[in-house]
């Protein structure tokens, strides 16, 4: 009886607090309002709606309606990477162009290699590297070339002595509806860039990086939770977070660290060149942050990767920086 009792006062109590959650609820305004998009730094970003534009391939920054911001003015460079040389795979534009911005901003010298239908990008990327104070090479070229990717790991040697950071950034991204939709030619032509590109330039480096170098990979938010209209893509960027731990595994005992950043929606030339115009006014609108990350806003974590102050106890990890919680 008194166990019936128990059971009893205990559904009596949650019914009560159940009561209370409902009033509590039915007191909130309703749930069709607009929310506003999630600003947390010092400055408010882009958000949707953004521009309705659409790239041609393979997607220029200088062409873009609205500039993707990459300069970061809130960042002081330290010195965390003075005296080292870094090779940027998609450094012309995007997040690499962001990443090599901070890399000289930290005192490395750094070479660009990119395709040469993007040539005023990367000239545009280099008056930026050197307004930091530091040595910028560009080295044109498609990363599916063994060949091409060892001209770059000469070429860089060559100019500066050194390679210590290797970021395999160059990416390929268009959408397919269907798998039927999805040729074996674009789904070569995506695996050979995205993840053929990154074996082949952490080849062509690994026999000038010392112990205290390391190699970051680009991934994905898609690569950890797939995408179901970029079927080819969302697979070589989870491919590419297997190859990074895997080599982290292969490379630890030389003391070179690889590591990989997972962003979320990002504003760089890749996602107009990709999307419809009325698909990309709501770019990243459905992230928590309700909006895409700025180049600037992911350009930092490839600095804390490759500065062996911050980051000399981490290898084989893949970092998401993706505007919602939890991914």
């Amino acid at each position: 009886m008194a166990n019936s009792q128990q059971k009893t006062g205990a559904g009596s109590e949650q019914r009560e607090v159940q009561r209370e959650q409902d009033r509590r609820d039915a007191q909130q305004p309703g749930g069709g309002e607009q929310k506003e998009p999630v600003q947390a730094g010092h400055r408010d970003y882009p958000a949707p709606p953004l521009p309705g534009q659409h790239l041609e391939k393979p997607g220029l920054e200088h062409a873009m309606q609205l500039k993707p911001q990459f300069m970061a003015p809130d960042y002081c460079g330290s010195g965390k990477l003075a005296g080292m040389a870094a090779v940027i795979t998609g450094g012309d534009s995007g997040i690499g162009r962001a990443v090599a911005v901070l890399y000289a901003r930290e005192g490395a010298d750094v070479a660009l290699a990119y395709l040469p239908d993007e040539e005023q990008d990367a000239v545009e990327t280099r008056k930026y590297v050197e307004a930091e104070g530091q040595r910028c090479i560009l080295i044109p070229g498609d990363v599916r070339e063994p060949g091409y990717c060892r001209h770059v790991a000469d070429e860089t040697v060559r100019a500066f002595g050194r390679i210590d950071i290797l970021v395999n950034n160059a990416a390929f991204q268009e959408h397919a509806g269907t798998l039927e939709e999805l040729s074996e030619e674009r789904f070569d032509l995506t695996m050979k860039t995205n993840i053929y590109g990154y074996f082949h330039m952490a080849k062509a480096v690994l026999p000038h990086l010392k112990r205290g170098g390391s190699i970051i990979n680009t991934g994905s938010v898609v690569g950890l939770r797939g995408s179901q209209h970029l079927l080819d893509y969302s697979t070589t960027k989870g491919a590419i977070h297997a190859f990074t731990m895997s080599l982290a595994s292969n490379l630890m005992e030389k003391g070179i660290r690889v590591n990989a950043v997972a962003p979320g929606p990002v504003w760089t030339p890749l996602n107009p060149a990709d999307q419809a115009p009325e698909k990309i006014k709501e770019f990243g609108s459905k992230t928590d942050m309700r909006r895409p990350a700025q180049p600037e806003e992911i350009s930092p974590a490839f600095v804390f990767l490759a500065a062996p102050s911050c980051s000399s106890y981490i290898s084989g990890i893949v970092l998401p920086i993706t505007g919602s919680v939890g991914e």
